[in-house]
C-alpha cells in the first residue's frame, strides 16, 4: 500500500541523521546542507520494511527560519515520525511542529525519543517521556507509541522500523475518487530528459503518456516517464512519492506549489472558503481584513482573512473564513491549510476548504452565508452535494460529480438519497436544479408574468428577453427552465413570448365597444371593408394589433383588412373555382367576390404570398392542385 512518512521536530533533534540510519540514504542533498549540517528544504528517501512494503520519507527542516519549507512537505504525509531529542526535551519548534502536524489532521504518528546515547540517567529518559505524553494530550500524537533509539548506536532502530510496518499495516487506504492532484515540491532538469518534477500523488492516478495541466498556469504537459523510489513505472497512485519527467514544458513553467492533475479537473481560485481553527497560544485575535501567509499543499501564498458571522475570533475558538489569495491555486474540497502571521512570523491556525471556487465575496453576516458554511463542514455528502447544485442554479450530472470531490459510487449514492427527498430535480434528462431553486424560480416568473400582464394588458405576452434580462440567468440556463415551466404548466411558451396559462387578453369595457362597432362596419360592407387607417381610428392602433395577432382581423397589406369569416369564405371561393377552371384573372376574381380591384389586387397577392395560388401573367393558379381537389 502506498504510504509516505513525514518527518517533524525541533532543530538538531536528529531528524536527518535518523533517516539517514533508518534508510541508508541521506536526505540532505544540498551542499550548504552538509555544510551547516542542518537541513534546509525538504529531503527525500525511501525504506523497505520487513514485510517487503515499501515506504516514502520526507524530511523537513526544523530551524524556525524554515518553517515554511517544512510546510511544503508535511501536507500529503501519512503518518509522523515526530523527533525529539532526549537531552533537551520539548522546545519552541517541538510544539509548533505538533500544533502544525495537528491542524493538518495527519492520520497518526510514532515518536522518536533521538540521541538516548547521550543520556546516562534512565529517570531523565523517564522523565521526558512524560513530558511528551502531558504535551501531546489531545492531539494526534495523543496515542502514539514513543521509542527511544540512537541512531549513532543502532538502538531502538528496530523498534522504530517494527512500529512503522505496525502503523503501515493499520492505516485506512488512501481514498481514490479519481482525481488525480501532485502537488509540486520539487523541479529540476536531467540532462537528456527535461523538465522534472517530484511530489506526492493525492488522489487517482497518472500514467505514462497521460496529458496533465499545470496549475494555475493553465499549461500543458505530457508524462514522458515516471518514476517511484528511483524505479521506472508506468503508473502511480494515491499515496505514492513520484518523479514526473514532464514533456513540452521547461522549468520555467513551473514552481514549487504548483499542482499536476488532468486537463479541466480543478479551476483555480483566488478566493475559498474555509472552516478555520485558531491555536490557544495565538498572540492576538483575528481580525476581519488581517493579512496572513496560506499554506496548503506544497503551496504558499500571501491571503486576506474575511471573517465571516463574527466581527473577529479568538484564540483557541473555530470559525469561518473566506480568504482571498494573491496568487491562484487549485485546491479541492476537505484540503488542509495552514496560516501564519507573516510579521512576527507565527503559525497562529489552520482548518480545512469547504469551497474551493465560491461564486461570492460574502456577505459576512448574512443568515444563509452561515448556514451555508455549516452544511458544508458537516460533512454530509448529500448535503454538500446539494450546496454546490443550489450554487450553480442549474448543473449537468457530470459537472456536479466532478465539482463533488466525489467517488462515482458515492456521487450516485448521494443523488439517490437527494432524488428520495425530494431535494433536487431533473430538467431533463442530464439537468439538476434544487427542488428549492426551482421553488424560487417559479415563484419570480409567476411574480414577473403577473405584473407585466397587469402593466401590459393588450400584450400576448412577455418578451423572452426581457424576462431573461429580468431574472439574470444566462440564455442556455433560461431556455432549460423555461421549457421545463412550460411542461409544468407554470407558462405557456410563445416562441419569442412567455404569458401565465391563465392569461387572456381582455379589451376595457370602452374597448370592446369600439370593437363592436369595427366588426358591424365589417360585417355590413364585406366587400369593401374600412381600411387598416379607417380601423385604427375607430379602436386604436393596440387595440387593432391584437385583433390582427388572434386572427379576428386578417391584415392583407398596409391598406386592406378582412374580417376572419370574409376571409375564410373568400378563400373557399377562389380555391373552389380554380377547382374547376385552370386559372382566374383580377377581373374574374371581382365579379365572382363582388368587390373593388384595391381589395381584389391585395387579396390575390395575399394568397400568393400565403402559398395558395401562383400568378403565371395576369392569371392565378392553385400552386398545389392535388391539394385543393
Amino acid at each position: 500500500m502506498p504510504f509516505v512518512i513525514g518527518t517533524a521536530g525541533h532543530v538538531d533533534h536528529g531528524k536527518s541523521t535518523l533517516v539517514r540510519a533508518l534508510t541508508g540514504i541521506d536526505p540532505d542533498r544540498l551542499a550548504e546542507e552538509k555544510a551547516r549540517e542542518m537541513t534546509i528544504d525538504l529531503g527525500f528517501a525511501w525504506l523497505t520494511l520487513p514485510n517487503g512494503e515499501s515506504v516514502g520519507i520526507i524530511d523537513v527542516p526544523g530551524h524556525r527560519d524554515f518553517i515554511e519549507n517544512m510546510l511544503a512537505g508535511v501536507g500529503g504525509i501519512d503518518l509522523a515520525l515526530f523527533v525529539i531529542a532526549a537531552d533537551e526535551g520539548i522546545m519552541p519548534q517541538t510544539r509548533e511542529h505538533l500544533a502544525i502536524i495537528d491542524l493538518l489532521k495527519i492520520p497518526g504518528g510514532i515518536i522518536a525519543l533521538t540521541k538516548i546515547d547521550m543520556i546516562s540517567d534512565p529517570d531523565w529518559i523517564d522523565l521526558i517521556m512524560l513530558d511528551i505524553a502531558e504535551a501531546t494530550v489531545g492531539s494526534v500524537l495523543e496515542n502514539a507509541p514513543i521509542i527511544p533509539v540512537s541512531a549513532r548506536t543502532g538502538e531502538g532502530l528496530e523498534d522504530i522500523v517494527a512500529s512503522l510496518q505496525a502503523a503501515v499495516m493499520n492505516a485506512e487506504p488512501r481514498s481514490d475518487y479519481g482525481r488525480p492532484r501532485l502537488p509540486v515540491d520539487r523541479v529540476f532538469t536531467i540532462s537528456g530528459f527535461g523538465t522534472v518534477v517530484t511530489g506526492t500523488l493525492i488522489d487517482g492516478s497518472l500514467n505514462v503518456g497521460d496529458e496533465v495541466e499545470v496549475l494555475p498556469s493553465g499549461k500543458r504537459a505530457r508524462i514522458r516517464g515516471l518514476q517511484n523510489q528511483k524505479q521506472g513505472v508506468s503508473e502511480v497512485n494515491p499515496g505514492n512519492r513520484a518523479a514526473l519527467n514532464l514533456g513540452g514544458i521547461t522549468t520555467h513553467d513551473i514552481k514549487r506549489g504548483d499542482v499536476i492533475t488532468l486537463p479541466g479537473l480543478l479551476q483555480p481560485s483566488t478566493l475559498i472558503d474555509v472552516q478555520f481553527e485558531y491555536l490557544p497560544n495565538a498572540s492576538r485575535p483575528l481580525m476581519h481584513n488581517s493579512s496572513v501567509k496560506l499554506f496548503t499543499g506544497a503551496f504558499e501564498t500571501t491571503a486576506t482573512v474575511r471573517v465571516i458571522g463574527a466581527r473577529e475570533i479568538s484564540p483557541g475558538e473555530t470559525g469561518w473564513l473566506q480568504l482571498r489569495l494573491e496568487h491562484p491555486t487549485a485546491v479541492d474540497r476537505n484540503d488542509r491549510f495552514i496560516l501564519r502571521y507573516p510579521s512576527p512570523a507565527e503559525t497562529i491556525g489552520g482548518g480545512r476548504v469547504l469551497d474551493p471556487n465560491p461564486r461570492h465575496r460574502w456577505r459576512r453576516f448574512k443568515p444563509d452565508v452561515i448556514s451555508r458554511m455549516e452544511t458544508l463542514a458537516a460533512g454530509r455528502v448529500e448535503d454538500s452535494l446539494l450546496q454546490q447544485i443550489e450554487e450553480h442554479i442549474l448543473i449537468s450530472r457530470e459537472q456536479a460529480n466532478e465539482g463533488s470531490g466525489l467517488s462515482a459510487d458515492d456521487f450516485k449514492e448521494a443523488l439517490t438519497l437527494l432524488e428520495s427527498r425530494g431535494a433536487i430535480l431533473y430538467l431533463n434528462s442530464n439537468s439538476l436544479m434544487t427542488t428549492a431553486t426551482w421553488n424560487r424560480l417559479k415563484a419570480m416568473l409567476e411574480k414577473s408574468l403577473t405584473a407585466y400582464h397587469i402593466e401590459h394588458p393588450l400584450q400576448a405576452g412577455q418578451p423572452r428577453q426581457a424576462l431573461r434580462s429580468q431574472l439574470g440567468l444566462d440564455a442556455k440556463v433560461f431556455n432549460r427552465i423555461i421549457d421545463f415551466a412550460s411542461g409544468e404548466g407554470v407558462l405557456i411558451n410563445e416562441g419569442v413570448s412567455v404569458r401565465l396559462p391563465t392569461y387572456t387578453i381582455r379589451f376595457t369595457e370602452r374597448q370592446q365597444q369600439a370593437v363592436e362597432a369595427l366588426k358591424r362596419k365589417m360585417v355590413g360592407n364585406p366587400s369593401t371593408p374600412p381600411t387598416v387607417k379607417e380601423a385604427q381610428t375607430i379602436v386604436g392602433d393596440e387595440v387593432l394589433r391584437v385583433l390582427i395577432e388572434r386572427g379576428d382581423l386578417i391584415q392583407l397589406n398596409e391598406e386592406v383588412l378582412l374580417d376572419d369569416v370574409t376571409y375564410q369564405e373568400w378563400v373557399y371561393e377562389i380555391e373552389t373555382y380554380l377547382g374547376k377552371q385552370e386559372a382566374i384573372t383580377v377581373a374574374q376574381a371581382r365579379d365572382l367576390l363582388g368587390s373593388s380591384r384595391k381589395y381584389i389586387v391585395a387579396f390575390l397577392e395575399h394568397l400568393d404570398e400565403k402559398g395558395i395560388t401562383k400568378r403565371i401573367g395576369d392569371a392565378r393558379i392553385l400552386r398545389n392542385p392535388k391539394v385543393h381537389q
